[in-house]
């Protein structure tokens, strides 16, 4: 039992400093650490999911709800995927992109170059995906890949923006309008 607890620590541990990393580096540097370190992608995963567990509501299972209730047709393009909730959840054609494929539906990819055309996803969604210190690289992917008209869905923790206000700005000159907060 004190074994177990002790490598349970270890893990939680190693989730955090995975966090952090991903957090203070590139998208291009987070894909490095994980082809670097294979066994590091599911360590984060395992965490993520513990402390995901803990709260009231998975984000995600909000996301799947909107889109059930959306049309059928509408094509759905997944920045970080994880185990693809999503595209396991609704009916829609779902493009599932992550750094690491824990799904044989994943495409593995920077988040900043991903293999679609320009204006071909109905919907992108961000759901505690907003990782790295080149988000603005990352969100114009997103505008470009949506088409004229499309939604950006994103769930974040509070703690990820120094100042929310200004990231709401500069989503706006990224021409995007806020709908619902």
């Amino acid at each position: 039992a004190l074994r177990a607890r002790m490598e349970e620590r270890l893990l939680s541990a190693r989730f955090r400093y995975i966090n952090q990393q991903l957090y203070t580096s590139s998208s291009q540097e987070a894909a490095q650490l994980f082809q670097n370190d294979p066994e590091a992608f599911q360590i984060y995963h395992r965490g993520f999911a513990q402390q995901v567990g803990r709260w009231p509501e998975n984000p995600v299972h909000r996301i799947v709800r909107y889109l059930r209730q959306r049309p059928a047709s509408l094509v759905v393009a997944d920045f970080g995927c994880g185990d693809c909730k999503i595209a396991n959840s609704i009916r829609n054609k779902v493009h599932s992109f992550d750094l690491v494929a824990l799904s044989p539906l994943v495409t593995v990819c920077d988040m900043a170059k991903v293999p679609l055309a320009a204006e071909s996803v109905d919907v992108a969604v961000f759901c505690l995906a907003l990782m790295g210190t080149n988000l603005q690289e990352i969100l114009e992917e997103a505008n470009r890949v949506l088409k004229q008209g499309g939604t950006l869905m994103m769930a974040e923790v509070a703690s990820r923006f120094e100042d929310l206000r200004a990231f709401v700005n500069a989503m706006s000159h990224l021409g995007f309008k806020s709908v619902s907060k």
